[in-house]
């Protein structure tokens, strides 16, 4: 079992530095941060953009993965996304993992912002689709050319290209079937927070759930089920995976039960959301993570 933490991208650089050096020396096996343009309840509140971040972040560590939790077509075009890409990739020495996923609709803050028009759930998954097809085309082909409803390049060039080949690795957030049939096509990597639920009970039904609906898909695919990894938002859960020590020993132990190859927590804040101690993020570094090991 691996475990990663999501550093959110809130503090200042002197402030954020020591978490990430931190994270690589606790042992975590990957650290994250949320590519946004601001984040439900704290875009009142300082933040910075997710790719200079990683960059940093790989500039002072040399071992652990690095990714984005998640990337998503909402703010971004594949074609300047790859060339972004490449260059962490480059930098990182090749420890950088693209999490991707649908987004959030217009409603919310990134899309608000923006004037992203409405889309239906179809036309977001359509959106969705054509983002991954045209970054996973980008990052292996020189001179590239893709034609969508959404995007468009033409001899897109992207020399030199990744450092990890044939790409960097996509870990492909799904919660539904279609997009479970994305990442099951193009994901070294799949990630769900799971269905909701008003307790953590409901929260592990659904999460089962879903692990059935996506073995079916990668059994569709013609992929071998182990040959892809199993991410899961430990946090996505009503109750805080680092809320104590106790807590994240049980969530682990119901991930794995159910198959996940890695899990993912969040460095705990001083207020909502993510509220905790470090003191307990400590502990399950000190004590835990070797178990896991």
């Amino acid at each position: 079992m691996r475990v990663g933490i999501v550093i959110l991208p809130e503090d200042r650089w002197w402030a954020a530095e020591p978490k990430w050096r931190a994270a690589e020396e606790y042992g975590f096996d990957h650290a994250w941060t949320y590519d946004h343009l601001g984040w439900r309840n704290l875009v009142d509140g300082p933040w910075f953009s997710a790719v200079p971040t990683l960059t940093a972040a790989a500039m002072v560590t040399s071992r652990i993965r690095l990714g984005t939790f998640v990337a998503s077509p909402v703010a971004r075009h594949p074609v300047p996304f790859m060339r972004e890409l490449n260059t962490l990739d480059d930098i990182s020495d090749g420890r950088f993992v693209l999490g991707v996923g649908a987004g959030v609709d217009h409603r919310h803050y990134d899309g608000m912002v923006i004037g992203t028009p409405e889309l239906t759930p179809k036309q977001r998954a359509d959106r969705f689709t054509e983002f991954v097809e045209a970054l996973d085309g980008l990052l292996m082909t020189d001179k590239f050319d893709f034609d969508g409803e959404y995007y468009r390049a033409r001899e897109a060039r992207n020399l030199p290209g990744p450092v990890q080949r044939p790409r960097l690795p996509f870990v492909v957030a799904a919660n539904g079937p279609r997009t479970m049939t994305l990442a099951a096509r193009f994901g070294a990597g799949w990630v769900t927070t799971g269905k909701g639920g008003e307790t953590a009970d409901e929260w592990w039904r659904g999460i089962k759930e879903l692990t059935d609906l996506f073995d079916q898909r990668l059994d569709a695919a013609g992929r071998e089920r182990p040959s892809i990894q199993r991410h899961l938002s430990l946090d996505a859960s009503p109750v805080f995976s680092l809320s104590s020590v106790e807590a994240f020993r049980d969530a682990v132990g119901r991930a794995r039960e159910l198959g996940f190859t890695d899990v993912i927590s969040h460095w705990p804040r001083s207020s909502s959301p993510y509220e905790g101690r470090e003191a307990v993020l400590e502990q399950v570094a000190s004590d835990v993570l070797p178990e896991l090991r």
